[in-house]
């Protein structure tokens, strides 16, 4: 993986982090079933890559408001356990009441936790997930050597990472909008966010040095779908904690403008009934302790 740059300051973008998480948590959990609807997809392939089993006990590292943590806690039963663990309290708050709705709370538990400060006795775990998180992480390597030594002997990490850019326009059509319309500048390479692991072959090489084996990349796509492209809009607006900070210092009406500009790019995705259906590609990858 490519260093961060000079100037950046990990503690100091993790506590932006966990704010701007914590302001679109409220977000995440009312435009849940429509990225589930596609995202399923990816959690029960990353269940299937790690091989969970009844009797587990796995963590899930960055799990929002409870996925893949979920979809593993229901393969877990009986006897297994699932640790969830996000650095927002907002998002980890949501993930509780949906596990207790979904009659899972005796095989879940719930932690406040940093992805690279992971607090857990050395091989106490037969899986490790994650799903849509290391790409945040600025200290990757640490991450996953810790990540390493967390799963038993022949235990598997299972993460899904977003592919390049221009093959995820269900974030791609709003980043790149919104960067032009504020003249923003692309992000040097090696900063964290959704793109920055969208390279599978350097994403391999950081498993490998971090001591996996076995390791196996495998693409999957998933759809995701909008009544129309306003409603593509409200999500972004909703629930992109990047796109928060990039408007952060943007005057109302230029936000206002910006937003426009958004809702116009995906309108050329639209249907004849104005439905918007977007097709995304999702890098998996595994690899065994």
């Amino acid at each position: 993986m490519s260093a961060t740059p000079q100037s950046f300051n990990p503690e100091q973008f993790k506590a932006l982090q966990r704010q701007m998480w914590d302001n679109v948590a409220k977000g995440w959990e009312t435009w849940w079933q429509t990225i589930e609807r596609g995202a399923q997809k990816v959690s029960d392939k990353l269940v299937e890559l790690a091989e969970i089993k009844p009797g587990d006990r796995v963590l899930d590292i960055a799990t929002g408001i409870g996925e893949p943590a979920v979809t593993a806690a229901k393969r877990v039963k009986p006897g297994g356990k699932v640790v969830a663990t996000d650095i927002s309290p907002q998002m980890i708050a949501i993930a509780k009441s949906r596990a207790k709705s979904l009659g899972l709370d005796n095989v879940m538990e719930f932690g406040i936790t940093d992805a690279e400060k992971l607090d857990f006795p050395k091989s106490s775990f037969n899986a490790v997930l994650s799903r849509w998180g290391l790409m945040f992480l600025p200290n990757l390597p640490v991450a996953l050597t810790t990540i390493r030594q967390l799963l038993v002997p022949g235990g598997r990490f299972a993460a899904a990472v977003w592919s390049a850019p221009t093959k995820v326009p269900m974030l791609d059509l709003a980043f790149s909008t919104v960067r032009k319309e504020i003249n923003a500048p692309t992000p040097p390479v090696g900063t964290p966010g959704p793109f920055a692991l969208a390279d599978s072959e350097a994403l391999k090489r950081s498993f490998s040095q971090a001591g996996f084996s076995d390791i196996r990349v495998q693409t999957i796509y998933i759809t995701i779908g909008f009544d129309s492209a306003e409603g593509y809009t409200r999500f972004q607006q909703q629930i992109t904690a990047p796109i928060h900070a990039m408007l952060a210092s943007q005057a109302d009406e230029k936000k206002k403008q910006v937003w426009e500009a958004v809702t116009a790019a995906v309108g050329q995705y639209a249907d004849s009934h104005g439905r918007v259906n977007l097709d995304n590609e999702v890098i998996c990858i595994v690899g065994k302790s």
